[in-house]
């Protein structure tokens, strides 16, 4: 049996392009992995098909993990497998839960079958999957830019301490574009380095959010992704555990901290 780590992420600051002629849009980012995680148990069936169960009701049936077997199944042998996701993430959140889900299960698989692909291969199965998901190859903390595939590793530095909110309301990933889009129009874009361009469709719950988490006493509070997940961040453990309980009316709130790409890349057998 293998068991494998997949943290959600957060993004440091988010800056959306105009669409391209691909009807894609371009991204510059930072993103960090933390201590928010859901696990994928993977180990060898006798049944005759490979069987996916979750503690999450609402799995689809078709969803990153069987994406992912599809793909590896033009490139490998893969034989029947019991699959197990444990999620913590929430979903329709910005924190890249799905992502991270394939991800996990391309590093499980090869773990469990104890074979490799080519960088290049196991980058253009992650790619094919979503746009985020290369990153959580990588893991710790990267800057990403591009459509999301270009990404450079970043020293994981020293550990920094985060408060997440999920308010009580989703955004789809295609719904905020199209809004951002429709909100903007033409526009000419020069990359901030900063804030979160989605803040200017998130719904009233995120802004909420984010100003209990400024009240709080974060030196920084924004959106991550699309949303609708908001997250603080604090000098220390001790202090994100007391903005944490003065925020509890704003959704679920999850305490966390920064991953070492070591710590985001775990894999136990």
């Amino acid at each position: 049996m293998v068991r494998v780590v997949c943290p959600a992420k957060l993004n440091l600051f988010l800056n959306v392009s105009p669409p391209l002629s691909s009807g894609y849009h371009a991204i510059v980012s930072e993103f960090q992995a933390i201590s928010l995680i859901d696990t994928i148990d993977l180990s060898l069936s006798d049944g005759p098909r490979t069987l996916i169960t979750s503690n999450w009701d609402d799995l689809p049936t078709e969803n990153t993990l069987t994406k992912v077997l599809g793909r590896m199944h033009e490139l490998i042998d893969v034989p029947p497998l019991r699959v197990h996701l444990e999620k913590r993430i929430p979903s329709e959140a910005g924190l890249g839960g799905g992502s991270s889900n394939a991800a996990g299960m391309i590093r499980g698989l090869l773990a469990l079958l104890r074979t490799e692909l080519p960088w290049g291969q196991e980058h253009a199965v992650a790619a094919s999957i979503g746009a985020d998901v290369p990153f959580f190859l990588i893991g710790g903390r990267a800057h990403v830019s591009g459509t999301g595939t270009e990404i450079e590793a970043l020293p994981d530095g020293t550990p920094r301490h985060f408060v997440v909110i999920k308010p009580p309301v989703g955004m789809s990933t295609p719904h905020a574009y199209r809004q951002l889009d429709d909100q903007r129009g033409d526009f000419q874009w020069e990359p901030q380095n900063a804030g979160n361009d989605f803040e200017l469709v998130a719904p009233a719950p995120c802004h909420a959010a984010i100003s209990a988490l400024q009240q709080a006493g974060a030196k920084l509070a924004q959106l991550t992704g699309s949303g609708s997940a908001v997250f603080g961040e604090f000098d220390t453990a001790t202090d994100s555990e007391a903005a944490a309980r003065r925020v509890t009316d704003h959704g679920q709130v999850f305490v966390t901290r920064s991953l070492s790409r070591v710590e985001s890349l775990a894999t136990v057998q």
